[in-house]
């Protein structure tokens, strides 16, 4: 479900016609997000890390209203709930990529996207979708890294936000994970990502 959004009234008018006018409207944050609650939890009761942040990320999204804003065909609309698109590695070293809807409790999500997992690892190639209603999320476990840019191709102008996940390191007692977020300047503001993040940590800062 999604509703268009009235231009002419919004607050972000001229913030909207300006920033899209741009041949590259995204611009991007680098972060690190304490872990250690988060993974304790997984661990403890035998969950998938990965899918756990990956539902708390998404929990987060369905809270900051920026990050469901969508450009579609010059009109943007807010979408009542945004689901994943994510990249899922295989054996043989390829990728694909999985559609993972979101649930409003985490074991029915989990449920799904292991069912896609495991779908997408048995298949080949990649399998593309036109849908934008979902965050395109991506999982770099092996780099600790501090900055992250996207293949992008700029003719399709998409307004997506791309989130990505690094490698965990321990410093101090912590679990830390760099956090890349990327999102279209002409929906989404510093202000609002910032509220993303402290969603996001609250999140995983929770024992269920």
């Amino acid at each position: 479900m999604k509703q268009q959004l009235n231009i002419d009234t919004w607050n972000r008018k001229a913030h909207y016609e300006l920033f899209s006018q741009f041949e590259e409207p995204f611009h991007s944050v680098c972060v690190n997000i304490d872990c250690t609650a988060a993974y304790r939890f997984a661990k403890s009761n035998s969950l998938s890390f990965y899918l756990y942040y990956l539902y708390q990320s998404l929990a987060a999204v369905q809270q900051i209203e920026p990050f469901k804003y969508r450009i579609e065909n010059g009109n943007v609309y807010i979408y009542e709930t945004i689901n994943a698109s994510t990249t899922v590695g295989r054996a043989d070293g390829t990728f694909g990529f999985g559609y993972f809807d979101f649930h409003p409790t985490l074991q029915a999500f989990m449920d799904e996207a292991q069912k896609q997992t495991e779908l997408v690892q048995s298949s080949t190639g990649l399998v593309l979708s036109d849908r934008t209603d979902f965050v395109r999320f991506s999982a770099l476990p092996w780099i600790n890294f501090t900055s992250l840019s996207h293949a992008r191709m700029y003719a399709a102008r998409s307004s997506e936000p791309m989130i990505s996940f690094g490698k965990m390191t321990e410093q101090n007692g912590l679990k830390l994970m760099p956090l890349s977020i990327h999102v279209h300047h002409g929906l989404v503001d510093g202000l609002h990502v910032g509220q993303y993040i402290d969603c996001f940590q609250q999140l995983m800062n929770q024992q269920a």
